[in-house]
């Protein structure tokens, strides 16, 4: 029987733990669609239709997939009320809600630098990008 011998302390062991668990939710938040669904329910409730209906381009089955990964992350909650056909609602968690916070400082940031990003866009196709990278040295 081998056994693997890890070295370290067990507050190693939990940082390394906490960084994978960070890279698999950033991987999993960190997508158009679901920063999109995050700041459309905001502090609503909403149905699914509703929801559909305020995140522009979404398909359903986008919507479906994020809803679902939002709720396995502990960030979204769904009640099904037992009503025919059943009628599903969405909400922002406590945690749900503080990851919003840091989307709106997100688009408080692109809305400040939107005319920079623009700009330096602009002048990287008109050929001031192509010299990244290809800088000579004396």
């Amino acid at each position: 029987m081998v056994t693997k011998q890890f070295t370290g302390s067990p507050d190693d062991a939990d940082l390394r733990r906490a960084d994978s668990l960070a890279r698999e939710i950033f991987s999993d938040v960190a997508n158009k669609w679901a920063l999109l669904i995050i700041e459309a329910l905001g502090d609503d409730t909403l149905r699914f239709s509703e929801l559909r209906a305020q995140v522009e381009g979404i398909s359903h089955k986008m919507l479906t997939q994020n809803l679902r990964m939002l709720e396995r992350n502990g960030l979204a909650h769904r009640t099904v009320h037992p009503t025919v056909p059943p009628r599903v609602e969405y909400t922002l968690t406590e945690p749900g809600q503080a990851l919003r916070a840091t989307v709106h400082t997100m688009c408080d940031w692109t809305h400040r630098y939107l005319g920079h990003i623009e700009q330096s866009r602009r002048q990287f196709q008109n050929g001031a990008g192509s010299a990244i990278g290809s800088s000579s040295v004396s």
